[in-house]
């Protein structure tokens, strides 16, 4: 066996290896669902109201709560009817923009992963603190609405 045919042997034992770690199922998983909420924005239509997920906070209650109208919002957002998704829901913007920028971590972070394996511990404590930090902003709003019933 030859020295380049080690080393590329090598090379295809470390990319199956790092394909099969938790880090990329789990960044997988979460593209998958990612891309659901886009395309659940994107099929339902806010002019037939013809969502299937209704609000259970506001059935129960007769009240709205912070997250009534996202479904809506969101599929303004992507028509790009921004001002139109603000009156459905003033928090949706940041919601969306919380979602899409997940979206594309999961895919840059799992490539940028694969291709330098040297600084997995480095990536991982970058990406828990971007994707907390990132969270907490978009969804502070709900989090105070939740914690006003405590």
């Amino acid at each position: 066996m030859t020295l380049s045919t080690r080393r590329s042997d090598a090379f295809l034992n470390l990319k199956r290896r790092q394909i099969s770690e938790p880090y990329i199922y789990v960044n997988i998983a979460l593209t998958v669902v990612l891309l659901f909420v886009f395309f659940y924005s994107a099929f339902f239509s806010p002019e037939k109201n013809n969502y299937p997920v209704v609000c259970i906070h506001e059935r129960l209650t007769g009240e709205p709560c912070a997250s009534c109208g996202l479904s809506h919002a969101f599929s303004l957002i992507l028509q790009g009817r921004i001002s139109e998704a603000y009156r459905w829901n003033s928090n949706a913007m940041r919601v969306f923009i919380f979602f899409a920028a997940q979206l594309i971590m999961r895919i840059v972070f799992s490539v940028f992963y694969l291709r330098h394996p040297e600084t997995v511990r480095q990536l991982i404590v970058y990406d828990i603190v971007v994707s907390s930090t990132i969270f907490l902003i978009a969804f502070m709003p709900f989090i105070k609405w939740i914690l006003r019933f405590l």
